[in-house]
């Protein structure tokens, strides 16, 4: 009797680790990810969906774009907006890590990707009227579940173009793909982390 309740323990702890460690998925098998990355462009102001209510960056959009074609979840705001509205510490363009990692929980998100992206204009392309433009990211890739830094990113991108506002557009767009194949990069690198727990 008392072998039989051993077994049944050992089955049932072995059981509570292996969900514990695989909890990083959906049911269809895809990691649920929240894009927070706050963006300039030029001379514009610094801006960020979650505190104006308006959709996805350029940098989000194209992050979005890509990540879902390597078959990843994107939360997106209008899933996202009822939960901010609850906590005006959401609403914040520097939304803090912590508050970030309240969000994700909320939202039952597998990772929060927070960052900042900024694009900047330089001098004219030598014998052309063509503005060199310049973009910069840096972010966190954070796991909700206990609120870790898994990766630290960056990635920067260029582009010219007569108009500054549209090549600054163009140089996020670039190197928000860069950044995306980071991301992937580390996600994959989590999983098979994961896997070798399991095993």
């Amino acid at each position: 009797m008392i072998r039989k309740l051993n077994i049944k323990a050992i089955l049932i702890v072995f059981l509570v680790v292996f969900l514990y460690l695989t909890t990083g998925y959906t049911k269809d098998g895809s990691l649920k990810l929240i894009l927070l990355i706050s963006e300039q462009n030029i001379s514009s102001p610094q801006h960020a969906w979650w505190a104006s209510e308006l959709d996805l960056s350029i940098t989000e959009s194209k992050l979005a774009q890509k990540l879902i074609e390597n078959g990843y979840t994107i939360l997106e705001p209008s899933f996202l907006n009822q939960i901010i509205k609850q906590e005006k510490a959401f609403r914040l363009v520097n939304i803090s890590e912590e508050k970030s990692i309240k969000l994700g929980s909320l939202a039952k998100a597998d990772y929060v990707v927070l960052g900042k992206a900024v694009a900047s204009s330089a001098g004219n392309v030598p014998q052309s009227n063509m503005r060199s433009c310049f973009a910069n990211i840096s972010a966190k890739l954070i796991r909700v579940r206990d609120g870790k830094v898994i990766a630290y990113l960056d990635s920067s991108g260029s582009s010219a173009h007569m108009d500054v506002i549209t090549g600054g557009k163009e140089a996020l767009s670039n190197a928000a793909e860069t950044l995306t194949a980071k991301i992937i990069d580390a996600l994959s690198k989590e999983v098979e982390v994961k896997k070798e727990g399991v095993r």
